[in-house]
């Protein structure tokens, strides 16, 4: 397990495609990885949130909040795990209330409806999705997809998350060309709360504020 970094904030992500598209979202706005000011930790699944967030509260100076801050992003269905880990170790946290499913959001903690992919894809639209997937070279790899049995009429944004998760690595790729894609005001709401709770590198300004 890390050891906590103290004078940073730590953004808990539940997997590497969330942390490609964050860090997508921060080029944007001008923060580059190698300037990143926040630590971004890909948890391997949102389960993980207990483990992650008792390591963070290890580092509180007895009787004392940390001098860290947390925040992160889950998925509607898995911020339950995140208010059971967060309520465990609100004190160590120096959380100022208790996390609710409802308060998730004012303690930094963002909630995607179905999860960052859908976020995404639905911002952009159908045609704004598969305009990536083209620019990624993976246009005809959808239409075969598409035409097989199980997915024939369906949404067509079911079929472009679904597909999205058939071959090991593309979840990350088309996660990062998505967030790529997406105009600085068309930011999904949960993804520009959390940005904005993230601070930038000293001299870069925040396009979206």
């Amino acid at each position: 397990m890390w050891a906590a970094d103290r004078t940073r904030t730590w953004v808990l992500l539940e997997g590497a495609s969330d942390v490609a598209a964050i860090r997508a979202l921060r080029a944007a706005r001008g923060v580059m990885p190698e300037d990143e000011p926040c630590v971004l930790v890909a948890m391997g699944g949102a389960t993980n949130i207990r483990r992650h967030v008792a390591a963070l509260a290890a580092t509180a100076v007895a009787g004392r909040p940390p001098p860290l801050r947390v925040v992160g992003l889950c998925d509607e269905r898995e911020a339950p795990y995140f208010v059971r880990a967060l309520e465990a170790h609100r004190h160590a946290l120096g959380l100022p209330f208790t996390p609710t499913l409802e308060t998730l959001p004012d303690l930094g903690f963002q909630i995607c409806r179905r999860d960052l992919e859908d976020e995404l894809m639905r911002a952009l639209g159908v045609d704004g999705t598969r305009t990536v997937l083209e620019d990624l070279g993976l246009g005809p790899a959808f239409e075969a997809f598409t035409r097989q049995v199980a997915w024939q009429g369906r949404p067509v944004l079911d079929q472009l998350r679904r597909f999205g998760t058939t071959t090991s690595g593309r979840k990350e790729l088309l996660a990062g060309a998505l967030a790529g894609a997406v105009a600085i005001d068309s930011t999904p709401p949960p993804l520009a709360a959390l940005l904005a709770s993230m601070p930038v590198r000293q001299g870069v300004s925040d396009p979206s504020v």
